[in-house]
């Protein structure tokens, strides 16, 4: 695909705005009419030319109520197994979310928040080598998360805006569920206790959450602090990649508000 640069892109859309047909400024550039069509349509759009189109229907961009809740939820598997698809040569950008295939529940909490934020966008599940692509296809997929980027999330930084705090600051556990649903887990361990000479063996639930992108643990054991939820670091390969929630009332908390996927 032949990707033009935004100056040639200008400069037909100036001689469009002077009143040159399609066809015309097509031949001059020696670009297919095709790509002029489309290039006058966005003009005309953005600059509300053109009747009956209907809103974007974003809630940073039109003032739509924002499902507080849902994008909560949606930022945390974003940070965790999310990513979008956005480049020159895109004509929309998607947003991609990962979801273990043998997690259903998951993979419909998910397409229920794409759903609630972007009504107006379709959500399409592609099935991939042990998960689904849960997708959305949309431009104010990158308003909404503005931490997408070039590269890996653990080799740059991630910081949240003043306003998606605000919402995380008003529905935490949507939050820490997302970050849980994504790249954590709750699991069973055991240990064994000597009780009058005799060695038993006890099983207790735990939380564990593991990410090698250091803002986005530190946004959730920020997030867990808030909560009252009482966390540790377990280290992997000398590096503390993992946080563990085991103490049996903040276990109880998260098995309220989290709960384990399904």
């Amino acid at each position: 695909m032949h990707v033009h640069g935004s100056d040639v892109r200008q400069r037909a859309i100036t001689m469009l705005r002077d009143g040159a047909k399609n066809a015309d400024v097509a031949r001059h550039f020696g670009i297919p009419v095709g790509t002029i069509s489309y290039w006058r349509h966005i003009d005309r759009t953005k600059r509300g030319e053109c009747p009956g189109q209907p809103p974007s229907d974003c809630p940073r961009c039109d003032g739509r109520r924002l499902d507080g809740e849902a994008y909560a939820y949606l930022l945390g598997l974003y940070l965790g197994d999310g990513h979008i698809a956005h480049s020159p040569a895109m004509r929309i950008p998607s947003l991609s979310v990962w979801c273990t295939d043998t997690w259903p529940g998951l993979v419909e909490a998910c397409i229920t928040a794409m759903r609630a934020l972007r009504p107006d966008r379709r959500v399409t599940l592609v099935q991939r080598t042990g998960c689904i692509e849960v997708k959305s296809y949309g431009k104010h997929w990158l308003c909404l998360f503005p931490q997408h980027g070039a590269g890996l999330k653990h080799e740059r930084r991630i910081v949240l805006g003043d306003w998606q705090q605000a919402v995380v600051d008003e529905h935490p556990w949507a939050f820490v569920r997302g970050l849980v649903h994504s790249d954590g887990c709750r699991v069973t361990n055991w240990t064994t206790r000597l009780v009058s000479g005799e060695r038993k063996r006890y099983e207790y639930p735990r939380y564990f959450f593991t990410n090698k992108s250091d803002d986005i643990r530190q946004l959730y054991t920020d997030t867990l602090d808030k909560l009252g939820v009482e966390w540790t670091h377990c280290t992997r390969e000398g590096r503390p990649y993992n946080i563990s929630v085991a103490r049996k009332a903040s276990v109880c908390l998260m098995d309220a508000h989290v709960g384990a996927k399904y």
